[in-house]
């Protein structure tokens, strides 16, 4: 139905335009900009007045003139259109298909912007959700219904690492496999990037269990804020609907905050911390908390922000808020990175809060906790050890703590690094935990419970 138009502008200022309003228009409502050519474009209202509407438009306002220019009111909220062929599909960060193929075929449509979920009926995430990647599976390791965000900085391969997570996620002992899905949101990227997920999905074959929403670094910055929402309306529906286990990836979420601190400056709004907008933090937990799993369905929702932090700073506003939020985080190392191990995964400052309710005899091995608790407590010392070393010298260490040394070094080149075609399951990665880990004295091993390691590492000779 066609709703009610006005013509002429207040102002026009980047991105935003300032249109007189009508009667009933409310927050979020989508709107139809004509210039006076006839050509559409589409935005949604960010902020109301008594007699005027501030207007987001999603594309370029060059073109539009003060007198000329028509606003139509749709009285509807920006909404995705999901059925049975989202699977599969690739769209732009407002939800429009971009691969080829005709529109999904569905009169069903969701409001991006969700709806909250009530916390009596949100149910506590559980269940291990293997990755496949030796770092994440034995230390920082990830459920069903869990927000874990990686924390990354610019020219660090957190892209490789995303695509080997989607390609190699499976659950562990749940419903299996036939279930599980993924959905993809890339804010702000680079062609060549978008085109290396592309290629990497088809090639694996999972591209058929994959739903994809690119909105490249030439496209509006501003529909960057819409990207997200959409991606996450199509993992509610195949989750809460569908009841499908979904993990949502998401990167890269520093160009999203970029483009809310970019409308935030447009409209004029006090700026808070490095001129991000006082809102960030709310803004932020609107996405993250879309996370999660209901008691109504049997699906779930897992998300995995990627975030890179500006000049490597964790206690930047971008990785700071999202710290606060979300259930840990796994930090990229530049240092490992450097010395060519892939992924370069620091796990000393990296931290799963959840990760005790998705290990343990029943869903992985009853030695994971041990076994993880031991690494690092084991990593840290060779990290003091390392400092003395290059004080006094290798040679100058004791016996003992020669042995962390080896142990360092195969730590960081056996365990953490793999070949990001390499899938481990996590027997293999605790077996290798444990090769690793012998070459410790016994009684160094003060973590795990002797009766553990009797059973893999066998009487002491």
């Amino acid at each position: 139905m066609k709703g009610l138009e006005y013509k002429g502008l207040s102002s026009v200022d980047g991105p935003i335009i300032i249109a007189q309003r009508k009667d009933d228009v409310f927050f979020g409502e989508i709107v139809i900009v004509r210039d006076r050519f006839g050509e559409k474009r589409t935005g949604r209202v960010i902020d109301l007045s008594e007699k005027y509407a501030v207007v987001q438009v999603f594309g370029s306002t060059t073109g539009l003139s003060l007198d000329d220019t028509r606003v139509e009111f749709l009285s509807s909220p920006m909404e995705l259109r999901v059925g049975d062929g989202l699977l599969g599909r690739v769209f732009n960060g407002l939800g429009e298909p971009i691969d080829g193929f005709a529109p999904i075929i569905s009169s069903q449509k969701i409001n991006v912007n969700g709806y909250p979920i009530n916390p009596y009926a949100r149910v506590y995430p559980k269940d291990f959700i293997q990755t496949g990647i030796s770092a994440i599976d034995g230390m920082v390791s990830l459920t069903r219904g869990q927000k874990l965000p990686v924390f990354s900085s610019s020219g660090l391969p957190h892209d490789r690492l995303a695509a080997q997570i989607i390609r190699q996620a499976k659950i562990k002992g749940g419903d299996g496999d036939e279930n599980f899905v993924m959905v993809f949101a890339g804010m702000g990227i680079k062609h060549d990037v978008s085109q290396f997920f592309v290629k990497s999905f088809e090639e694996s074959g999972v591209l058929s269990k994959v739903v994809m929403f690119l909105s490249l670094a030439n496209a509006p910055s501003i529909e960057r804020i819409i990207t997200p929402r959409c991606a996450l309306t199509a993992a509610e529906y195949l989750a809460f609907e569908k009841g499908m286990h979904v993990l949502v990836v998401m990167t890269d979420m520093t160009n999203y905050c970029e483009a809310l601190r970019e409308i935030s400056t447009t409209r004029g709004e006090v700026p808070g911390r490095k001129g991000y907008p006082g809102y960030l933090y709310s803004d932020l937990a609107e996405l993250y908390e879309r996370a999660g799993r209901v008691s109504t369905s049997p699906g779930s929702i897992t998300q995995i922000p990627i975030l890179t932090m500006p000049n490597d700073d964790v206690s930047h506003p971008i990785p700071d808020l999202t710290g606060y939020i979300t259930e840990g985080q796994i930090t990229l190392d530049r240092e490992l990175f450097a010395a060519g191990i892939f992924p370069p995964i620091n796990v000393l400052p990296s931290l799963s809060r959840l990760m005790k309710d998705g290990i343990g005899e029943g869903m992985t091995r009853d030695d994971h906790k041990d076994v993880s608790n031991q690494l690092f407590a084991a990593y840290s010392k060779v990290k003091s050890i390392r400092g003395l070393a290059s004080i006094i010298g290798e040679d100058e260490l004791s016996e003992n703590d020669k042995k962390y040394m080896v142990f360092g070094e195969k730590f960081e080149k056996e365990f953490i690094r793999q070949g990001e075609r390499e899938n481990r399951s996590v027997e293999e990665t605790l077996d290798l935990a444990w090769q690793i880990l012998s070459i410790l004295p016994r009684n160094e091993l003060y973590r795990i419970d002797d009766e553990l390691i009797k059973k893999y590492l066998g009487e002491e000779g």
